[in-house]
């Protein structure tokens, strides 16, 4: 595609972006700020259209965008816009709240991303087999029931119940604590697992009596259960009623089919767990979601981190017709954000 071709789709997707009206040869000509014929305009929306880039809606003489247009926008023509130092302190202040509980955060993130972009915001829930563990503290509840306290890098706190075979005074509590946090800080729920019964059969003839019982006890701890954070996941969303204002979504089989999907949310987290991999912002525009229910809309995503690990993935999601230049930033910079926040904690 010609220079003068990639131009000409970049001021016409902008303008349909604006206004989200289909833009003809002279407003074309208008924006595009060049002394060319109407012929040779229309020439070039041809050959655009040719391309798959833009598309006549029967109703209309001028073109919109398609999603391979779209696509060639994104990936070489957009101009981002960096976020101004307002909208970056607002940012940090919503989520630079170190006595915030880390579900609080989540919530902040999505009415943020949603409040910013006015569009829906997503945020997953860190699923708990990923969030690495930072602490192990046993507490005796009873003679043989001992509440087991795991502290993840994320600062969320988790309680477990677990039976002994025997009772157990403070100090040795203490020691069974102290033993734990030393071998598993710093590693996930799986991995824990993992390690967990790989050196209960290969170090069992080496341990003494008190640490085979900190090994039998942590197997107990992190055995897979219900709460553990390993099944589907879950996400969540604020500001699916700004995808009302937008014509394209408005329609109310549109907005069923949507609002279906923020409700039974298995879609939409398959999609968010695909971009747990991405390396920053990944981009989904109309079908390539794979979902029927998306297919009028954009997904832009971005994963959070804490200590250098991923843990969840947040987003926005809005109409084809977003401002990517605009609300690609926000993303990026709200993840960065997040996951700050919850490493601090």
């Amino acid at each position: 595609m010609s220079e003068r071709a990639q131009y000409f789709l970049k001021v016409l997707i902008e303008r349909y972006i604006r206004d989200g009206q289909p833009v003809g040869s002279r407003t074309l000509a208008k924006d595009a700020g060049l002394d060319l014929s109407p012929a040779t305009i229309r020439n070039v929306m041809a050959d655009l259209e040719d391309l798959g880039f833009v598309a006549s809606p029967h109703t209309s003489a001028g073109r919109v965008p398609t999603v391979s247009g779209y696509r060639m926008f994104v990936d070489s023509l957009l101009s981002l816009k960096p976020l101004d130092k307002a909208m970056l302190r607002q940012v940090q202040s919503q989520l630079d709240k170190g006595r915030e509980a880390p579900s609080g955060l989540v919530d902040s993130a999505s009415r943020l991303l949603s409040n910013l972009t006015h569009l829906a915001g997503v945020v997953m829930v860190p699923k708990q087999n990923q969030i690495k563990v930072r602490q192990i503290e046993f507490v005796a509840l009873s003679e043989l029931r001992v509440l087991t306290v795991i502290v993840t890098s994320a600062g969320e706190v988790y309680n477990r119940i677990i039976e002994t075979s025997r009772p157990f005074s403070r100090s040795e509590l203490e020691q069974l604590s102290n033993y734990v946090t030393a071998h598993y800080a710093g590693h996930d729920l799986a991995d824990i697992r993992r390690l967990v019964l790989r050196e209960m059969q290969e170090t069992k003839r080496n341990l003494d009596a008190l640490m085979m019982q900190a090994m039998e006890m942590a197997k107990a701890v992190f055995a897979e259960g219900e709460d553990d954070g390993g099944g589907d996941g879950d996400f969540v969303v604020a500001g699916q009623t700004n995808l009302m204002d937008f014509d394209e979504l408005a329609q109310v089989d549109s907005l069923r089919s949507l609002f279906n999907a923020f409700t039974e949310k298995q879609e939409i987290l398959h999609l968010l767990d695909r971009s747990l991999e991405a390396d920053g912002v990944q981009i989904f525009i109309g079908e390539e979601s794979g979902y029927s229910t998306l297919k009028d809309c954009s997904v832009i995503t971005a994963p959070y981190e804490v200590d250098s690990e991923v843990i969840g993935v947040l987003g926005v999601i809005g109409p084809t017709r977003m401002a990517y230049g605009r609300v690609i930033p926000i993303v990026d910079i709200t993840a960065k954000v997040l996951g700050s926040a919850l490493g601090t904690r």
